[in-house]
């Protein structure tokens, strides 16, 4: 796809960012875009939850990621701090993907036949580096808990085309620069943070650092994250000048955080994601950063 992609021009992308619980929000926004028949993309790129949700909505499914947030997401199943404490995982991703993908129906063939590709981004465990894996029927039930799999919460490292993998966001939170690098002009993002938020760039707690031991280049990554993160909404904010960037991201005071499991908190979020795609389809400024006019 990427030398496809750098062969053409003015190319639409759609990026989702992760966050867990706060991937409600996109649920919500995608949900609106399903409504509207709105996919105007020649790709994708998802981190994590953001991901799990782009499938949903490049199928056609309309309140799949609702439903896993509602349901699935909020068993113990999946979170479990009792389990983590004995050893196990504080969030299940393997389990949480599995059980949702065999009972709440995923309509892959309109994925396939829509030619809107999606990658996931993963990251190594040996290069601490950002991998954009093209998400296919074959490959799916690997690379989406590998996306999702968040460090120390699960403590496993799925395994993507030979290699080790965690959670995409820890190497590219938000895959903007990844998406214009592959060709994109016209880029939709999708936040789960306020538009006015920053990543605290310093040190890592001791503990973190005892966890990554094993692990140099992941714990670099780790390190290295916040300024990434912070470089990637300088991109949003202030793109090329033959670049246009639309964010749609949750205002100040969203309730939702990670691991919320409040099942009105997380109706709120998923209503408040849907209000503001359909304000987005509608023309809303707000919710949109142009690029600059070019001199």
């Amino acid at each position: 796809m990427a030398s496809e992609c750098t062969e053409r021009e003015s190319l639409s992308a759609l990026v989702v960012e992760g966050g867990a619980m706060r991937g409600i929000f996109a649920a919500g926004v995608l949900d609106a875009f399903i409504e509207a028949n709105f996919c105007p993309y020649d790709f994708a790129i998802g981190v994590s939850a953001g991901s799990t949700n782009l499938i949903g909505y490049l199928a056609g499914d309309h309140g799949r990621s609702r439903q896993i947030l509602l349901d699935h997401a909020r068993r113990s199943d999946f979170i479990d701090w009792r389990r983590y404490l004995k050893g196990g995982h504080f969030c299940d991703i393997s389990w949480l993907w599995h059980a949702s993908y065999k009972d709440v129906p995923l309509n892959i063939q309109h994925y396939i036949e829509s030619a809107v590709p999606l990658y996931a981004v993963t990251t190594s465990i040996n290069s601490g580096e950002a991998h954009y894996v093209q998400v296919t029927e074959e490959n799916m039930h690997e690379v989406f808990p590998a996306s999702c799999a968040i460090p120390m919460a699960y403590r496993e490292f799925p395994i993507v085309d030979g290699e080790p993998m965690t959670d995409g966001g820890l190497a590219d939170s938000i895959p903007v620069i990844r998406a214009y690098e592959l060709g994109a002009r016209d880029i939709t993002v999708v936040l789960s943070r306020p538009l006015g938020y920053r990543k605290p760039v310093g040190a890592a707690p001791k503990f973190i650092k005892q966890f990554f031991h094993d692990h140099a280049r992941l714990f670099e990554a780790v390190l290295e994250r916040g300024e990434r993160y912070n470089r990637a909404l300088d991109f949003i904010h202030s793109p090329p000048a033959d670049c246009r960037v639309s964010a749609i991201a949750p205002p100040e005071g969203f309730p939702v955080k990670r691991f919320t499991q409040e099942i009105e908190l997380l109706k709120e979020g998923y209503d408040c994601g849907r209000s503001l795609g359909w304000h987005f389809l509608r023309g809303g400024v707000s919710t949109t950063s142009l690029a600059p006019t070019a001199e």
